[in-house]
């Protein structure tokens, strides 16, 4: 656990960023990424997105604070994350890609490092900008967003192998298959809540029949 958090793999963080081409394939092939690194930069996010949600000033932000649950927001951020990189893994299994989950994990979760400074930049921001200059607060979550976008389609592409065009394809069917595993287990859940019904019910007619 020690090495996952070590100097070189914040090191390595920092290169990859700046030098995406070349950081995420060595990732891949000389495993110089951490997949803890990674989780803590997606619960970063998570903490910055609440943050901004509920200290962003009313000018642009138009979500009552007290409403705002930053532990369900996590839950939800991290599920989102594990559904992209099973989804992701599951499909390029069947397009011959060469990333391993974990190589996934990584370039997803360091994907979304941009969008750290730009959520506590524009928050920042935010207080000191009038109504008239709200548009420069748009602009830098933008440009986090976009930033972290760009991260994470050089990191597919890079730890599977994969062309541009094949990597966006990919993409599309890793939408596509995170939609059906979210079918498919409320369809599960919804199952085990019948089955459990069902015996309860069973249950209760044997107690009263007694």
């Amino acid at each position: 656990m020690k090495n996952a958090f070590s100097k070189e793999k914040w090191a390595y963080l920092r290169y990859t960023i700046s030098h995406p081409m070349d950081g995420f394939y060595w990732i891949r092939h000389q495993d110089r990424g951490s997949v803890p690194i990674a989780i803590l930069i997606v619960i970063c996010f998570s903490l910055c997105f609440s943050l901004n949600r509920i200290s962003a000033n009313f000018i642009v932000n138009d979500v009552y604070p007290p409403s705002v649950d930053s532990l369900e927001e996590l839950s939800g951020i991290l599920l989102l994350y594990a559904l992209v990189c099973v989804a992701n893994w599951s499909i390029t299994c069947l397009m011959n890609g060469e990333g391993r989950m974990k190589d996934i994990a990584i370039a997803v979760g360091y994907g979304c490092t941009p969008l750290i400074p730009a959520f506590l930049i524009a928050t920042a921001l935010s207080h000191v900008i009038t109504m008239e200059e709200a548009a420069f607060y748009s602009i830098i979550i933008g440009a986090g967003v976009a930033y972290a976008v760009i991260l994470v389609l050089i990191g597919i592409m890079q730890v599977h192998n994969y062309t541009l065009g094949k990597t966006l394809q990919t993409l599309v069917l890793t939408f596509i298959a995170i939609l059906i595993i979210i079918f498919l287990c409320l369809l599960l859940a919804n199952l085990i809540g019948q089955v459990f019904n069902f015996f309860r019910y069973l249950y209760i007619e044997i107690i009263f029949r007694a």
